[in-house]
């Protein structure tokens, strides 16, 4: 598993269409759905999106699920108050 990570992490620190790596003059910016790929350009995340998208679209909905159920439960409360409220 360590070379996976490692892997994983390296990839973070290139763009995921041509390889370059961050540095002072070039900053990559990550892909707003998945959060799991980066790019140097427009150029590059477009070209890059035919291989990028199945997996994205994975990735975002694990992503929706996991903050679904990361809300505490006290959230839940809160709504069903307010309806009780509506009710009186």
């Amino acid at each position: 598993t360590n070379n996976l990570e490692s892997a994983a992490a390296e990839m973070m620190m290139s763009c995921a269409c041509c390889g370059i790596s961050e540095g002072d003059d070039i900053k990559l910016k990550t892909c707003t759905a998945c959060k799991s790929a980066r790019y140097c350009s427009v150029k590059c995340q477009k070209e890059h999106r035919p291989k990028h998208k199945r997996a994205c679209k994975k990735r975002a909905a694990e992503l929706h699920d996991e903050m679904l159920f990361k809300q505490p439960e006290s959230a839940h409360y809160g709504m069903r108050m307010k309806a009780e409220l509506k009710e009186l």
